[in-house]
């Protein structure tokens, strides 16, 4: 390809198109594609690419701290946890009729990989997360309170789709938390 299609293509914005267009033109070639399959072909590669991206700033967004998955879950560690509960979770129903979701339990029985795992699978779906421990919020909030106002913070986590707070419960909260 070259240097003034590949800018032409950079300036428009279609980096994922760019990267696989050699690859695309040579298999059009070799499999005799018509100029509407090849089209197809190089617009679904930029589709891939933008999704993929999507997908990671929104994992990145959630700020999960470390990838937890459903695939690896060990459901064995913890028989009381049913694999089929959870994965009918996966789907995300609860979260398109706006129902919440509580794990309760000891510290240590995998509530936070669960609830971080399903986060990750809200987001593969299309929602917006938002992953804090009650600390972490509580101190964005104290934080905000001293400098520019409680309600300007608020909004962060009112705008996700699915707001997981994680470790309430776990140890006490600084009294002037109560306040929130």
């Amino acid at each position: 390809m070259n240097q003034s299609l590949r800018k032409t293509l950079k300036t428009l914005r279609l980096s994922g198109l760019a990267d696989t267009l050699e690859v695309r033109l040579q298999e059009a070639g070799a499999n005799r594609l018509s100029h509407e399959e090849f089209l197809e072909l190089i617009v679904q590669d930029e589709v891939n690419v933008r999704q993929q991206r999507l997908l990671a700033r929104r994992v990145k967004a959630a700020a999960f701290g470390q990838t937890r998955l459903l695939e690896d879950f060990d459901f064995a560690f913890n028989p009381s946890v049913k694999r089929k509960q959870i994965f009918d979770l996966s789907t995300c129903l609860f979260i398109r009729e706006h129902r919440d979701l509580l794990f309760v339990g000891p510290p240590g029985v995998g509530k936070t990989h669960l609830a971080q795992a399903i986060g990750h699978q809200a987001i593969r779906c299309g929602f917006q997360v938002y992953y804090r421990s009650i600390f972490d919020l509580v101190r964005d909030f104290l934080e905000e309170e001293t400098l520019a106002g409680a309600t300007k913070g608020l909004s962060r986590y009112l705008k996700p789709d699915l707001l997981i707070i994680d470790d309430m419960g776990l140890k006490q909260l600084p009294k002037k938390s109560g306040e929130y």
